[in-house]
């Protein structure tokens, strides 16, 4: 069985990441770097490597370095060559033209909303959705592990992950049907249930795999949770019209839109480095010993 394939993926970076305040009051968070890469830099070569051809910004005021990382920086590479540097290192912040939009969601009104205005560049496609402070790490990687499993079953995907019960009131939570492995069938989607309440602890983590029906869905523009626009509640509606199921990412992820999440991702990304691990090591040796 063949299903259109996946050549769009939204970003949703409109944000005003006040979590990180006074860092992001004028940086965006998703430029927020885990060693020497920004968070958005991270989430792009994920999905370049899942075969998305076109990236979709959905940005706000205050993030054009977003725009400035993937465009060609003139007077840096010129310098850079001038001195005998290898421009080798910059090769990844370089989008193809043609392969990059952006539009401007005016205000911030929840996932959803921010979804629902890269509507027109979606069209009616298949299309997925990466959010950079969810910081994924495996090996495929994450968004690649669910077209793999969307070229086999089509329809609706999200990243799932088994949170503590006590969480449940950060995240969607999945109520679960049937499970094949990885897959697990979603029966319903609960937005930021309070403990004890939940239909399970598999939460919805930020990688979605959806048809454009959705769009037409989030057309309402009705709010929930936090007087938000909701994409959970959008996935909800569609469930039993469409097919929908969570795959469990086979790696780790790191909340990095959670100050303790980003110095965890930092200090695992260091480790795994052969350039600095060694006085990474040794560091935390004499610090936590």
């Amino acid at each position: 069985m063949s299903f259109k394939p996946l050549r769009k993926a939204v970003f949703p970076v409109g944000g005003l990441g006040t979590r990180f305040l006074p860092a992001t009051k004028a940086m965006p968070k998703e430029m927020l770097p885990v060693v020497d890469r920004p968070l958005i830099q991270y989430a792009v070569d994920e999905a370049i490597e899942a075969g998305i051809e076109q990236m979709i910004f959905v940005t706000g005021r205050g993030k054009s370095a977003i725009e400035d990382h993937f465009d060609i920086a003139y007077e840096l590479e010129s310098t850079m060559t001038a001195r005998g540097k290898s421009l080798e290192i910059l090769d990844a912040t370089r989008l193809k033209p043609g392969a990059v939009a952006y539009v401007r969601q005016q205000e911030p009104m929840g996932l959803g909303h921010a979804v629902w205005c890269a509507r027109d560049i979606v069209g009616d496609e298949p299309f997925a959705v990466l959010l950079a402070d969810d910081f994924m790490v495996g090996k495929p990687g994450c968004l690649k592990q669910m077209v793999e499993a969307y070229n086999r079953i089509g329809g609706n995907l999200i990243c799932a992950q088994e949170v503590p019960e006590d969480q449940t009131d950060k995240y969607g939570i999945i109520t679960p049907g049937t499970r094949d492995g990885a897959l697990t069938e979603v029966k319903g989607l609960v937005e930021k249930p309070k403990p004890g309440t939940a239909p399970s602890n598999l939460s919805v983590i930020g990688r979605y795999i959806l048809q454009p029906e959705v769009m037409r869905v989030l057309d309402s523009q009705e709010k929930g949770a936090g007087g938000e626009i909701q994409l959970t509640d959008a996935m909800a509606r569609m469930i039993g019209d469409q097919p929908f199921h969570g795959v469990t990412f086979s790696g780790t992820r790191y909340d990095c839109g959670d100050k303790a999440g980003f110095i965890q991702a930092n200090i695992a990304v260091a480790l795994a480095r052969p350039d600095i691990a060694p006085s990474i090591r040794d560091f935390m040796a004499r610090t936590c010993g």
